[in-house]
């Protein structure tokens, strides 16, 4: 079936050009960091993660909302899933591969990833986050690939692959579970150090993962034959709202743990990413503006009037994605290392070479993305 991504339009070879230019751009950034080292970037002694890590955060979470369409269609058998069921399965391999590539990316020598590998350490977070997110791309591409071929062929999927997904269901939170216990874990840093950390990222995961299908969706359906169904974008825009509205209410938990508390390591990140420590304020505009996106989703989605206008449903789906982006993909990993365990306060902003390995994973994520969806929108189309 690959063969079917290997033939398109002038529009199609167009992307596929602008996404191979923008990839070869950061892999050429990322030859300059690897020759000269991290500190090309932007992170420093007391700020040791950064905008790589930042994006990995935010795309497991993409990675894990897949299992918002697996579910329904396959344990409650709605139907209306069936058209889109396998373009959150690709989704989740492309969000899962950007996310090793930023691993890869952030570790300085990449030989080191072998580490996780050739010496296992069940004891170690980090361990089983490689071994969950691994997992989960595996069980997509089988999955996908294999029900999308049968599909092709007419006929019901082998067997075998009905507790692949039964088992994919159980692995999607896990994935981005373990990634909250690598913060939640580590007690200097009482930013990160809440229960809630885990139900936070699930949250927003099944927020900004169903986002950014629904926009997916209506691009598929402007530039192809192929309609994903009215019904299931607006299945989708109501997990959306229920999610962000969950997302929303975590966040005020946080702020008034943290404030009606008094307790200062809390309140002193908050402070800083909202209204700067003394003239310490890079990320404030940043930060409010996420804030504002987010108010203005949520007004957008509990309105049934402008959720179910798909031109307002594709602003708010946008307004959801670049929130949780910024508030998870950058507000979240940088609040925790500012201020440090004493007190003193050390900015972070990313050079331009960080950006542009950044641009070019995600480049590469959507090569990817294009490629796997090109493959399984050709199959619709010829089944149609």
């Amino acid at each position: 079936m690959l063969e079917k991504a290997l033939t398109g339009s002038r529009r199609y070879w167009l992307w596929i050009c602008v996404l191979l230019a923008l990839s070869g751009i950061g892999f050429i950034a990322y030859l300059r960091q690897f020759t000269y080292g991290l500190g090309i970037t932007g992170m420093s002694r007391d700020v040791t993660w950064g905008l790589y890590i930042g994006q990995f955060t935010f795309l497991v979470g993409v990675a894990a909302s897949g299992v918002m369409l697996v579910l329904p269609y396959y344990l409650h058998n709605y139907k209306k899933f069936g058209k889109i069921t396998i373009l959150g399965e690709f989704m989740a391999v492309a969000a899962v591969t950007m996310c090793v590539l930023f691993i890869f990316v952030d570790m300085g020598q990449p030989m080191r990833i072998m580490n996780v590998m050739l010496h296992p350490t069940p004891n170690s977070i980090m361990f089983w986050d490689s071994v969950v997110l691994l997992g989960y791309l595996m069980l997509n591409i089988i999955i996908g690939w294999t029900v999308l071929g049968a599909e092709r062929k007419e006929v019901p999927p082998p067997s075998w692959v009905k507790p692949l997904i039964y088992l994919s269901i159980a692995w999607a939170p896990s994935i981005h579970t373990v990634t909250a216990f690598l913060y939640a874990g580590l007690p200097g840093r009482h930013f990160w150090l809440t229960a809630i950390m885990a139900a936070r990222f699930l949250a927003s995961a099944f927020a900004s993962g169903p986002a950014l299908l629904i926009l997916l969706c209506f691009i598929i359906r402007r530039t192809t034959r192929f309609d994903p169904g009215k019904e299931a974008i607006q299945t989708l825009g109501k997990i959306v709202t229920y999610f962000m509205i969950t997302n929303v209410f975590f966040f005020g938990l946080e702020v008034f743990t943290a404030f009606y508390s008094q307790i200062p390591g809390h309140m002193h990140s908050f402070e800083y990413l909202y209204a700067g420590l003394e003239e310490h304020r890079v990320l404030v505009p940043l930060m409010w503006t996420s804030a504002v996106l987010a108010i203005v989703a949520v007004i957008l989605l509990i309105n049934p009037a402008t959720r179910k206008n798909e031109i307002t449903l594709g602003l708010a789906s946008v307004a959801v994605f670049l929130s949780l982006w910024i508030d998870k993909g950058f507000g979240l990993v940088i609040g925790g290392f500012v201020p440090n365990p004493f007190e003193t306060v050390t900015e972070y902003w990313p050079t331009l070479p960080e950006t542009l390995i950044t641009i070019g994973v995600w480049a590469a994520g959507f090569l990817i993305l294009t490629v796997l969806y090109k493959v399984a929108i050709s199959v619709k189309e010829e089944l149609a």
